[in-house]
């Protein structure tokens, strides 16, 4: 631990900057989601070349809307510390899980 925390600074003056920077790292993180299952989905075949086609082509525009949002808001930086963070806590999250595997773990009191 002890890494960046996934925060985002608000106050009455940023408002719509940090909802619009939750909102922005939020769709990237569910968009590489979707990319993951996509993938999966090409790899298994269960996809045609028609939904292949076009799931290639939503992608790359959800991706270019979002960049632009973030430049045209001057909100780069804010959504990769945001979504550091949030790296870190998942990392932390998982770390956590794999230690309750271990032998001494199995003897601590779920909270």
């Amino acid at each position: 631990m002890g890494r960046s925390a996934a925060t985002v600074g608000v106050n009455p003056d940023n408002v719509k900057e940090a909802v619009l920077t939750l909102v922005v790292a939020l769709v990237e993180i569910l968009r590489e989601l979707l990319l993951r299952q996509a993938l999966r989905r090409m790899a298994g075949g269960t996809l045609t070349e028609d939904e292949v086609e076009r799931l290639g082509e939503t992608f790359m525009r959800l991706e270019q809307v979002l960049d632009d949002l973030k430049h045209e808001h001057g909100l780069v930086e804010s959504v990769n510390q945001f979504r550091a963070g949030l790296d870190d806590l998942v990392y932390d999250l998982l770390e956590g899980f794999v230690a309750m595997d271990a032998p001494d773990a199995r003897e601590l009191t779920p909270l």
